[in-house]
C-alpha cells in the first residue's frame, strides 16, 4: 500500500479441468505479473488450481493430492515478492472436504478460510461435495510441502497484507440474506477478496454487478471479485471470466467477458478514504460494537510498502467529481438535482404562504439557475409565474451581453421584469461615505453588490415576498460574496451546488425547453465567462472583471472543496489527485491555486457560519447548521505549511 492507495488485482488465469500442473504454471505466470504490476494483493478463481468443474474427481485421492502439492509450488513461487494471492483449492480438513481459499505470500501459507455456503441448485450439487466451513472451530494445520508455521484455517480471522486488512469469502457466500464479508467488515476487514466460479446466464451478470457494487457500498470496503472462465468445462454451463474491483458502491474496473485468454485488472483502493468514512460515519462502528464485540484473529501475510519516485497511481480521477461521468446520468441526476431544489423551495414558500419571489437576475450562470429553479417550484405550487419578480440592476460593469440575455430569459419564463440602474445610488452613496469613485477598490465593488441586495430586500417588503439567494457552493468555499450583500437572502437554493455542476444544470434546461430563444440564451449564459460585473467593461465592451484570473479556476476549487470535505483529505494528497485529474495543468499551477483555496477557505468561515437556509442536495455542504462546523477563527497554518512543502 503506499499513498493510503490499496493496488488489487483481479486474475482469471488460463485453466484446464483436472490439470493441476498446467493450473499450477498458469497461476504462478499471473502473481508474477501482478507482482509487475505493483499488486499488493491478486485474487483468482474458486477452485482455480484444479478448475472448479472436476465433479467427483474432487474424490479422488491423485488430484487431491496433486492440488496440495500445487499449493506449496505456488507458494514457494511467492518467496521473495511483495504481492499476496488468494488462490481457490480443495482442502482435506479431517473427514471433511473443504472449498477454500487460501493465502499465499512471502513462501508462507498464513491462512485458508472455507466456504461457508455451499449451493444445491445448479448443475454440479457440491453438497454432494462439499462441507460447509460455517461453525468450524480455528485450527492450525501443518500442510505437505510447507516447511514453514502451521497454516491458520478459519472462517473469521483476517490477514494483514501490505498494512491493510484483508477478508476472504467464496462465491455463494456473497449471495446469501448476510454475507460473511458483512461481518468481516464490521470486525475490520477493509478489502473483500471473493474467490467465484458463477457459471452464466441471462441477466446474471448485471445483478451480480449490482450486488458487488451494493456489498462494497453496505461494507465501506474494498471488493475484488475473480470468477473462473474460459475453460472450464461447458458440459452444462458456460463460464465467462468475470472480475470485478469495486470501492463503497463505484465499480472502479471489471474485466472483459468471454475472453478465450488469461486476464487480468489492476486498479488501486482508496484506503483512506474508506477509513474516513468509516470514522465519520458512526453508525458503522455503532453496527461493529453490536454485532461483532470481539475482534478476530489476524495474520501478518505482508508488509507496506513506500513508494518509488516512479509510482504511478492506478485508477481514474475525474476532473469534476460533482458532475455524473456519462450523458445519461448527466440527464437522469441533473433532473433529480433540480426536483430537490425545487421541492426545497416549493415547502418554504408553502410554509411561509410566500406567493411573490424576488430574485436578482444578472444574466450570468448562478442566477439564471435560481430562475429555472423557482419556476419549478411554483409549477409545483400551481402559482402564476408572474409571481416570480426578476429585477435587473445595471451598474458600472453591465454589459449588454448579460443584461440581453436576462431579459430574453425573463420573457421567455413569463415572469415579472423590472430594471432599476444602480449607478446613481451607488455614486451617491460614495458621496455619503467620502470614497473617491476613481479607487476601484473592495468599497467600490461592495457598494454595488450591498445596494442591489437592498433593492431586493426592499421589493420584497413591498411586494410581500421573500428573496431568492443565488450564491452557489464554490462561492461558499471562497467566501467568493459580498457580506451583507449577495451572502444573504431568505432562502439560498444553490448553496449546495458547486460551479461545476450549474454549468451541466443550466445546459440540461437548455437541452429540454422548447423555446428557441430561451434555448439560445441559456446556452450563451453557459458560455459566458463568469464575473461579478463590479468593474467597468473593457474598451469593446466585453467584460473585463473574471472571476476566475482572479481566484483562480472554478474546476480546481471545486475538486479541492470535494476532497477536503467529502474525504477529509491532507493538502498533499488533494495535489497528488489533482495531479492525476489534471494531467495538462502545471504542477506549480495547481500549488498555487491549492494555497489559495486553503488560505480563503480557513479565512472566508465567518461569511458561512450565519449562511441562510438552503436545501442540500448532495454528499457535500457547507451549512453551518448541521455539514461545516468549523470555527470562524480557526487557524489555516499547518495547511498552508504542508501546500508550501509541496
Amino acid at each position: 500500500m503506499k499513498h493510503g492507495f490499496f493496488r488489487a488485482a483481479a486474475c482469471v488465469p488460463a485453466v484446464t479441468v483436472a490439470d493441476v500442473k498446467s493450473n499450477t504454471a498458469h497461476i504462478i505466470d499471473m502473481i508474477r505479473r501482478a507482482e509487475e504490476a505493483g499488486a499488493d494483493l491478486a485474487v483468482f478463481p474458486e477452485l482455480c488450481v484444479t478448475g472448479y468443474t472436476c465433479g467427483d474427481l474432487f474424490h479422488n485421492n491423485a488430484l487431491l493430492e496433486a492440488a496440495e502439492k500445487a499449493l506449496a509450488e505456488i507458494a514457494a513461487a511467492t518467496k521473495g515478492l511483495h504481492v499476496a494471492a488468494v488462490i481457490g483449492v480443495p482442502l482435506r480438513h479431517g473427514c471433511m472436504l473443504l472449498n477454500c481459499g487460501a493465502l499465499v505470500a512471502g513462501g508462507r501459507v498464513p491462512l485458508i478460510r472455507p466456504k461457508q455456503y455451499i449451493p444445491n441448485y445448479n448443475e454440479f450439487y457440491e453438497k454432494r461435495i462439499w462441507r460447509t466451513g460455517h461453525g468450524l472451530p480455528e485450527a492450525r494445520v501443518a500442510l505437505p510441502g510447507i516447511p514453514v508455521e502451521p497454516t491458520l484455517v478459519s472462517t473469521t480471522a483476517l490477514a494483514d497484507v501490505a498494512g491493510a486488512r484483508i477478508g476472504i469469502e467464496v462465491c455463494e457466500d456473497l449471495w446469501v440474506p448476510v454475507p460473511p464479508s458483512s461481518f468481516q467488515a464490521i470486525s475490520g476487514a477493509e478489502i473483500i477478496a471473493n474467490l467465484s466460479a458463477s457459471d452464466d446466464l441471462i441477466g446474471k451478470h448485471a445483478y451480480l454487478r449490482r450486488l458487488i457494487s451494493q456489498q462494497s457500498a453496505r461494507c465501506m470496503c474494498g471488493y475484488v471479485y475473480s470468477s473462473a472462465g474460459f475453460g472450464e468445462s461447458s458440459t452444462d454451463l458456460v463460464f465467462d471470466g468475470k472480475g470485478f474491483i469495486a470501492e463503497n458502491g463505484s465499480i472502479l474496473a471489471e474485466t472483459e467477458r468471454w475472453s478465450n485468454d488469461p486476464h487480468m485488472i489492476v486498479r488501486d483502493i482508496d484506503l483512506e478514504a474508506l477509513r474516513h468514512d468509516r470514522l465519520h460515519q458512526g453508525t458503522f462502528s455503532d453496527c461493529a460494537r453490536r454485532l461483532r464485540p470481539e475482534a478476530p484473529a489476524t495474520v501478518a501475510a505482508t508488509p507496506a510498502e513506500e513508494a518509488g519516485d516512479d509510482w504511478q497511481l492506478m485508477r481514474e480521477v475525474k476532473p469534476h467529481p460533482f458532475v455524473p461521468s456519462t450523458d445519461s446520468e448527466i440527464d437522469s441526476r441533473s433532473a433529480e438535482i433540480v426536483d430537490i431544489q425545487a421541492a426545497g423551495l416549493a415547502q418554504r414558500l408553502k410554509a411561509t404562504s410566500t406567493k411573490t419571489l424576488v430574485i436578482g437576475i444578472s444574466g450570468g450562470l448562478d442566477s439564471t439557475l435560481a430562475l429555472l429553479v423557482a419556476a419549478r417550484a411554483f409549477d409545483r405550487l400551481g402559482l402564476p409565474h408572474e409571481g416570480i419578480v426578476g429585477v435587473t440592476m445595471p451598474g458600472f460593469g453591465t454589459t449588454g451581453r448579460t443584461r440581453s440575455n436576462a431579459l430574453v430569459l425573463m420573457e421567455a419564463m413569463g415572469v415579472r421584469s423590472l430594471e432599476i440602474p444602480i449607478g446613481k445610488a451607488v455614486e451617491q452613496h460614495f458621496a455619503d461615505i467620502g470614497h473617491d469613485p476613481a479607487v476601484r477598490d473592495a468599497t467600490y465593488e461592495n457598494s454595488q453588490a450591498r445596494e442591489r441586495t437592498q433593492i431586493l430586500m426592499d421589493l420584497a417588503n413591498q411586494l410581500g415576498g421573500m428573496v431568492l439567494g443565488t450564491g452557489d457552493l464554490s462561492e461558499l468555499a471562497l467566501g467568493w460574496a459580498t457580506y451583507n450583500g449577495d451572502h444573504m437572502s431568505m432562502y439560498g437554493v444553490n448553496a449546495s451546488i458547486p460551479k461545476t455542476l450549474a454549468v451541466y444544470l443550466v445546459g440540461w434546461f437548455a437541452r429540454h425547453t422548447g423555446n428557441e430563444a430561451m434555448r439560445k440564451a441559456l446556452l450563451d449564459i453557459v458560455d459566458t465567462p463568469i464575473s461579478p460585473e463590479l468593474l467597468p467593461a473593457d474598451a469593446s465592451g466585453q467584460i473585463a472583471q473574471k472571476t476566475e484570473d482572479l481566484v483562480g479556476p472554478y474546476e480546481l476549487h471545486d475538486f479541492f472543496l470535494y476532497y477536503m470535505l467529502r474525504f477529509g483529505f491532507s493538502p498533499r494528497r488533494i495535489f497528488l489527485l489533482a495531479r492525476k485529474a489534471f494531467p495538462a495543468r502545471p504542477a506549480e499551477e495547481i500549488k498555487h491555486w491549492l494555497r489559495t483555496f486553503c488560505r480563503r477557505f480557513f479565512s472566508q468561515q465567518f461569511k458561512r457560519s450565519c449562511l441562510p437556509d438552503g436545501p442540500k442536495v448532495g454528499s457535500v455542504c457547507l451549512s453551518p447548521r448541521g455539514d461545516w462546523r468549523m470555527p470562524s477563527d480557526a487557524s489555516a497554518a499547518l495547511w498552508l505549511a504542508e501546500c508550501h512543502s509541496l
